[in-house]
């Protein structure tokens, strides 16, 4: 495995922007491992499926694409929720687990953000990082991200879906959200995402000098 980089840590806590910067910055591919799961529920939804359905939940990782990721659809409310409540399928994140490992096990390296690619998908990464902040900034983000995007919500329904999608992604019996104990703990909470990236490459830049 080249030099890997695992960003994990809960909803709107700025792993994403954090993984996509150091990828940028070390010239890395990416994989942002939660837009897996997303794809696999809006596949479900679109299909009039039960969420809760596990066997209809692992035929749709199986047959998921890669160039669904980049449908809009996938970033929105509804899908963040739809994921959250596939990837407690086991059957899920087998299905899934292989292409997050070929996509690890690049020669050169890579980044992946998620919730357990620190202690699952590469639990020999050589960088880690747990990002997170309080579940009332990452709800104040997210709902900045989603009226911006033109959808209508509210501040106080988008913090009980955090708490709630702790809860759940936390609490999960088959690769629960969890920090390595040897990652890096970075609560963005009082940073800019200029001093959340900075305080990131800082971190990266002392394990490299391992």
């Amino acid at each position: 495995m080249g030099f890997v980089i695992a960003v994990d840590g809960p909803a709107a806590s700025g792993k994403g922007t954090i993984a996509s910067r150091l990828a940028a910055h070390y010239g890395l591919p990416m994989l942002d491992t939660g837009l897996l799961y997303r794809a696999v529920g809006v596949r479900l939804l679109d299909a009039g499926r039960d969420l809760d359905d596990a066997a209809a939940a692992e035929a749709s990782a199986r047959g998921l694409d890669l160039a669904e990721l980049e449908r809009p659809e996938v970033r929105t409310r509804a899908a963040g929720e739809a994921a959250s409540r596939v990837a407690v399928h086991p059957g899920v994140r087998s299905a899934l687990f292989d292409l997050q490992r070929a996509f690890a096990g690049q020669q050169g390296g890579a980044v992946l953000d998620g919730r357990d690619i620190g202690t699952v998908i590469a639990p020999e990464a050589p960088a880690k990082l747990y990002v997170t902040a309080s579940a009332e900034v990452r709800a104040d983000r997210r709902w900045k991200q989603l009226t911006g995007q033109g959808e209508s919500v509210t501040f106080d329904e988008i913090l009980a879906d955090i708490r709630k999608r702790d809860e759940r992604d936390g609490g999960r019996k088959d690769a629960p959200m969890a920090q390595a104990v040897d990652a890096i703990l970075l609560d963005t909470s009082e940073m800019t995402i200029s001093q959340a990236f900075d305080a990131a490459l800082r971190i990266v830049e002392t394990t490299r000098a391992r």
